[in-house]
């Protein structure tokens, strides 16, 4: 187009005098149109002056349209060379990422917050928008450069292990507050409070006792930091219409009523070895004793008959299920069975168990399974 306006002007310069039409089809036809009125036009006016000494409106058009053809611009693209060596293994971190949810996009347990932050000896879990991280852990390169890794630093994963453990703690936290839990302390040390708590949790999503740690990334993980409440136990004490369920394996105490409402939560200790809590299934508590005369501690030693158990010692308002087997409060509540039989629970634990059972206000023994009203299920083994 600029070829043809430049043509126009020359050949409307050429010709003075002449009209000069802005109307344009084409190049070609432009040029050819304007050679003709061009002659048409000069025959037709009178020649006055001396003989013209520019050249035909003809070569112009040519010498101009072979000029301009040069000008057109010409450009080479070449692909650039990727950024990173190998970028299926690269994520660009986006504004609000953080490690958990990168880690929630791939279906591989082994790509987790502790495993991402050992590839890219990161010192904290910090992320920044536009940072890229190595995704593809533990194949020995760093997927960023192609640079052979070394192991990971055992400082650095070892304080990853420690935020994730720090994580759970604060997830489980959340989801034991209201059930008379005492809370854990946030130090992301998986401990056997931690790993008493991590046992209980599972038993409240259906899954298998354990006191295990639970693995950074791995699906029960998911499951604990996806939980928004505690969950009532699959087990048949529910079938009552109030329940105690006393895991061995886990050392803890579900307290609730038929299979909707979940009351407590406790630590326990039960019988150590010669000495074990007997399982049960859905036994009536039969005894209940308050002591109030020794300010709620029976001495089971000062009531040598054939329900109690000598060894025992000393027991806070003991609510008894089998024989001498009750769960009493004590000042001592190990996360290990430590008990000659029976269930522990801390004082204050008790005293909760005994009012939800509306038996706090008792000033003598009860001896009454219909007054007491609750089953007792004994489950599990302790693992050690």
């Amino acid at each position: 187009m600029r070829t043809q306006r430049l043509t126009i002007a020359l050949v409307c310069l050429a010709l003075a005098g002449s009209a000069c039409s802005a109307s344009v089809d084409s190049g070609t036809e432009v040029a050819r149109e304007r050679q003709t009125d061009g002659a048409a036009d000069t025959t037709a006016t009178p020649d006055t002056g001396p003989p013209s000494t520019q050249p035909a409106v003809s070569e112009i058009t040519t010498t101009i349209a072979t000029t301009t053809t040069t000008l057109a611009p010409t450009t080479t693209t070449t692909e650039p060379p990727p950024e990173y060596y190998d970028p299926a293994c690269v994520v660009e971190v986006e504004p609000f990422d953080s490690l958990r949810l990168i880690a929630d996009q791939f279906d591989d347990e082994t790509v987790n917050v502790v495993a991402l932050r050992a590839e890219n000896d990161l010192p904290t879990a910090d992320l920044d928008a536009g940072q890229a991280l190595d995704v593809c852990v533990g194949n020995g390169l760093n997927d960023l450069t192609g640079e052979q890794r070394t192991d990971p630093d055992a400082e650095i994963v070892s304080a990853a292990v420690r935020q994730n453990v720090e994580l759970q703690q604060l997830k489980l936290n959340k989801l034991f507050e209201g059930f008379g839990t005492p809370a854990l302390l946030i130090d992301g040390v998986s401990g056997p409070v931690t790993r008493q708590r991590l046992c209980a949790l599972r038993l409240s999503l259906g899954l298998p006792a354990s006191t295990a740690d639970m693995a950074a990334g791995s699906a029960e993980e998911k499951m604990l930091l996806e939980a928004t409440e505690l969950l009532v136990p699959q087990t048949s004490a529910t079938a009552s219409t109030r329940w105690i369920l006393i895991d061995r394996t886990c050392q803890i105490m579900f307290a609730g009523s038929g299979g909707g409402e979940l009351a407590y939560v406790f630590p326990t200790s039960t019988g150590s070895e010669g000495y074990e809590t007997r399982l049960q299934e859905r036994s009536s508590a039969f005894r209940f004793d308050p002591a109030v005369a020794s300010g709620g501690w029976h001495n089971s030693t000062d009531f040598p008959v054939a329900i109690d158990n000598p060894l025992n010692g000393n027991m806070y308002r003991p609510l008894y299920f089998d024989g001498g087997q009750a769960i009493h409060g004590a000042n001592n509540v190990p996360t290990s069975p430590q008990s000659k039989g029976c269930a522990r629970l801390r004082v204050e634990h008790q005293d909760a168990l005994v009012n939800w059972l509306n038996l706090g206000e008792a000033q003598v023994p009860i001896w009454s399974e219909k007054q007491i009203a609750v089953t007792v299920n004994v489950q599990g083994e302790y693992q050690g």
